[in-house]
């Protein structure tokens, strides 16, 4: 009798442990817009990584494109006892019930890599404005003059209007000076490639393939452009892209895309499971090291964070190898000898 009391106590004991290991366990709870953009699993694994390394737990969801199922996916990760929230928005406006539910329970979050207009979260991403500016400097190298297309990004990602802004920055003298002529501009539905192409391929056929030049907002887009162009035989238009994908990398090495703005997802991941776990820890937004005071396009001061992008054009292309980015076997896949020298 006396052993199975013992032996009762013992494993009272031992729940009674776990169930305060677990209370302590610090959980940072990931809430992803989609995963179809290459990127986003690079982004994920950096993150990871760095959250672990500090002791904490990963969970996530993928909102699968959807805004309202992010709003689910995140009161499903505050029920599950995440600290601290990291939010890739797919509706910078629909998001702001969750963030009134993370503030209703103390828990900080990071808008990552898309903006979400509000003071309560910690803005991290690249200089999106720069990165416009990089993606219109690339293809007015090789178009100073001609007929543009402007493929933009989703226009429920504030990203979309920084990205063009910048790109207009460097193109708009060009333009009022009539060297440039704008003969399409359209936003992309969920950042989608299909859409892109498609958006593309409405303006060769309303242009009667009257299209000089192409700058495109990100790869995924990019790669939809020059689907199209292919299909018409006008591939190598100047074109632009951004997040160094694979694919696109790939495509600057044949010459089928101009440049892709390499924004290191590995760097962005890192920073943001850091992050996370600090405030996560009770740390103030405003402690975070490396953290600025920005003012948002609608006056919204911030607490934010910009990491330097790198535009990538076949002149530079030993840059991604040599961080490992890409292998040469996938950056050089097709690309004939003696036209691009990392590829011999």
């Amino acid at each position: 009798m006396r052993f199975l009391i013992g032996a009762v106590t013992a494993l009272a004991i031992s729940i009674g442990a776990f169930a305060t290991a677990a209370a302590e366990e610090l959980i940072i709870g990931v809430s992803w817009s989609n995963f179809q953009e290459e990127r986003w699993k690079t982004d994920e694994k950096a993150m990871k990584a760095a959250i672990e390394a500090m002791g904490a737990k990963y969970i996530s969801t993928d909102a699968q494109s959807s805004a309202s199922k992010q709003l689910s996916d995140i009161e499903s990760l505050i029920a599950r006892g995440a600290k601290a929230l990291i939010i890739l928005a797919q509706d910078s406006k629909a998001i702001k019930p969750a963030l009134d539910a993370a503030a209703a329970e103390g828990i900080p979050v990071i808008a990552y890599d898309r903006l979400i207009d509000d003071p309560r979260a910690f803005y991290l991403t690249f200089d999106n404005v720069e990165v416009g500016r990089m993606q219109a400097r690339a293809v007015f190298k090789l178009a100073p003059k001609g007929r543009y297309v402007f493929i933009k990004g989703s226009p429920t990602d504030p990203n979309s209007d920084f990205l063009h802004g910048g790109q207009l920055e460097v193109l708009k003298k060009a333009i009022e000076k009539g060297d440039i002529k704008v003969v399409g501009e359209v936003y992309t539905d969920g950042w989608l490639p299909a859409t892109a192409q498609r958006n593309m391929e409405q303006i060769l056929t309303k242009t009667g393939n009257g299209v000089d030049a192409v700058v495109a907002s990100n790869d995924g887009t990019a790669g939809g452009v020059v689907a199209a162009l292919i299909a018409q035989g006008m591939e190598g238009l100047p074109v632009s892209g951004q997040d160094g994908d694979h694919a696109a990398l790939n495509r600057v090495a044949l010459g089928t895309q101009t440049v892709s703005v390499w924004k290191d997802a590995r760097a962005l991941g890192k920073a943001a499971g850091e992050i996370a776990v600090t405030l996560a820890k009770g740390g103030k937004l405003s402690d975070v090291k490396g953290s600025v005071k920005w003012t948002s396009p609608s006056g919204v001061a911030l607490t934010s964070m910009f990491l330097k992008p790198v535009p990538i054009t076949r002149d530079n292309l030993k840059v991604v190898l040599d961080a490992g980015w890409i292998t040469k076997a996938k950056l050089c896949a097709g690309v004939p000898k003696k036209t691009v020298a990392v590829c011999d």
